[in-house]
């Protein structure tokens, strides 16, 4: 605190230690020009002491308070304040913030290396698409001519390895996809397309995406829609991606000769859509991760994948405000359940989709 005189007539030990001044100089109540000449030797800011020195020896009858911050070369940042009193004095407070500045500049810098992840994810994702996706349906466009008979006949063995390069290509194709779809969804710009569709063409055209993975492994669905489920607001592209995803697990897990089960109805406010297998259930100790990322797990079955199907079922019922869950045992099969609201706000913008990608069910 300096008195009307502009002299040093009260401090602290706080003052003396943020500038480094010794009792001995401060006791002799130095006037504010020697100490802003003192202070200054670790912050050279003649402005800013200028305004100091000017507040503290006006004589103007209005004085008006101030207040500013200044980061010192020493890394030390300082809040101040001065307050002219009524008796003429002026209090100068300094305050040290560096340790709440540090942690506000690591929140922005934090904040800006997240923008730039989501900026990175972006590019990933058309490059990907690019880059990987291209190439690899000219691959399958040409397996697929190989195995037209108007290209020739194919022997036995060449057959075979054509057949494993479309199935192989199309499982690669499927895992970039999913990939494609989780990094879109993480970088938030997946947007619903919502209106009201009908239950009955999302679950045929889920059923149509996996009619040849039902022969292959030999298994029977049946579809059971609850009386009175007929419409529903929602992304009818995603939905068809969710039970396309469920049935594909229950179809990998199910035995042959066995039957998956699909049934849609409804639970309150949400529809539910409920998909059954006959296979060898999950352990209770894996369902807690069972909706990870790259969570693939046999057990026992033929089954093979990258772990990515029930993360996506997920991530799109949550998109939906739904949710997903699973209820299974050991040697009793699995259910999944994805309930989703009846209704919902149709005024959300439209998916930003790839030009390069033409999203299909299955």
């Amino acid at each position: 605190m300096f008195g009307s005189d502009g002299r040093l007539r009260l401090y602290n030990s706080a003052f003396a230690a943020i500038w480094c001044l010794t009792p001995k100089l401060l006791d002799a109540e130095p006037h504010v020009d020697e100490v802003t000449a003192w202070c200054s030797l670790l912050y050279d800011a003649p402005e800013e002491w200028e305004r100091t020195r000017a507040i503290v020896t006006s004589i103007v009858a209005e004085r008006r308070s101030y207040d500013s911050q200044f980061d010192r070369p020493d890394g030390t940042v300082l809040a101040c304040a001065a307050l002219p009193l009524p008796d003429g004095g002026t209090l100068l407070t300094f305050s040290d913030i560096t340790d709440s500045k540090r942690a506000e500049r690591a929140l922005i810098e934090k904040n800006e290396a997240l923008e730039t992840t989501d900026r990175l994810k972006s590019d990933f994702v058309s490059h990907v698409s690019y880059e990987l996706r291209t190439p690899l349906n000219s691959m399958l466009g040409f397996a697929q001519m190989l195995a037209e008979p108007a290209f020739g006949t194919l022997n036995d063995k060449q057959r075979e390895y054509v057949d494993d390069i479309l199935s192989s290509g199309n499982t690669l194709r499927a895992i970039v996809d999913d990939i494609l779809d989780l990094a879109t969804i993480d970088a938030g710009s997946l947007r619903l397309q919502l209106a009201p569709v009908h239950v009955s063409s999302i679950i045929e055209a889920a059923k149509q995406g996996v009619e040849e993975r039902l022969k292959q492994n030999d298994v029977r669905l049946d579809i059971e829609i609850e009386d009175g489920v007929d419409e529903v607001v929602a992304d009818a592209s995603r939905v068809t991606q969710i039970l396309y995803n469920l049935l594909s697990n229950a179809i990998g897990f199910s035995e042959p000769n066995s039957v998956a089960r699909l049934t849609c109805r409804r639970d309150g406010a949400m529809i539910a859509f409920s998909v059954a297998d006959e296979g060898p259930g999950i352990p209770e100790d894996f369902q807690d991760t069972v909706f990870d990322r790259f969570e693939s797990r046999t057990q026992g079955s033929r089954h093979r994948g990258a772990g990515l199907g029930l993360s996506i079922v997920k991530s799109l019922a949550e998109l939906h405000g739904g949710t997903v869950t699973v209820e299974s045992a050991p040697g009793q099969g699995s259910r999944f359940t994805v309930r989703l609201p009846l209704k919902q706000d149709m005024e959300a913008p439209e998916t930003e989709t790839d030009p390069m990608r033409a999203k299909q069910a299955g």
